[in-house]
Parts: structure tokens; C-alpha cells; sequence
């Protein structure tokens, strides 16, 4: 271990690090959960994910964020399935999504919406809600 490693405290209890592991310590199994990223709901994960990789909400690639999606809602579900249920709603829409995207258009004198049009039309209006909730905060 390095001397940085070393240095540096894994926990703090009351403000006060914590260098190493009392050796009297118990922890019942259930009692400790860590969340490395705390989500509000589905579209909270969406946002995120769009925003992390830079994308145009506008032009979301279904592909990549379908698969970035599962692979976290995977990770919830193996913690807590209640959780992960409206999470797996938000995928299967998802998959729906880009299910409609590889059907062959319609002809020229048919007219389709872009299947992905309210799903940006929902984060963008989450994405103003979540702004005015900071501004307010």
C-alpha cells in the first residue's frame, strides 16, 4: 500500500477519520448500503446518462443509452427489485423505442413522428423542473 493509500481515511464517524477497522466491529449484512449515484426516479438516470456522454437531447442514439440504462438498472435490481421496478418501465420504453426506430419508415405520403419525441419532450420538461426546483432551493 502507498503512503497516500495509507494516509487517507476509509470512513469518518462523527467528522473524526477513521484509519483503520476497529477490530471489534460488527456489521450485520443488511445493515450497510452504498449508492454511488443517487437517482430521483427514471428520467433523474436518463438525464444523467444523456448528459454524461454528451449527447443532444434531440438526437438521443437508442442503442448506447438502452444498453448504459440496463446495465445500472441491472446493478438495482440485484439490490432491490421493488426500486428497480420503475426503472424497468423506463427500459422497456426504451427498447419499445428503438424497436419502432429499426421498423422501416413509412412511404412519403405517410407521416410518422420520430418514436423518440416524447421521451425527449418528458426530459426536457423534466430537465426545466429540476432547474426551477434548484433555483427555489
Amino acid at each position: 500500500m502507498t503512503e497516500a493509500a495509507a494516509a487517507l481515511p476509509f470512513a469518518k464517524i462523527y467528522g473524526e477519520p477513521l484509519l483503520e477497522l476497529p477490530h471489534d466491529l460488527y456489521i450485520p449484512p443488511d445493515a450497510l448500503e452504498v449508492f454511488l449515484e443517487q437517482f430521483e426516479g427514471p428520467l433523474d438516470l436518463l438525464l444523467y446518462l444523456i448528459r454524461k456522454e454528451n449527447i443532444n437531447v434531440l438526437d438521443i442514439p437508442m442503442a448506447r443509452l438502452t444498453v448504459q440504462y440496463l446495465e445500472y438498472v441491472e446493478l438495482m435490481r440485484e439490490r432491490s427489485l421493488e426500486l428497480a421496478a420503475e426503472y424497468l418501465l423506463m427500459a422497456a420504453m426504451l427498447i419499445e423505442i428503438k424497436s419502432r426506430m429499426l421498423l422501416p419508415r413509412p412511404t412519403l405520403g405517410e407521416f410518422e413522428a420520430d418514436p423518440r419525441a416524447e421521451l425527449v419532450r418528458r426530459l426536457m420538461e423534466y430537465e426545466q423542473m429540476k432547474l426551477a426546483a434548484l433555483r427555489l432551493y
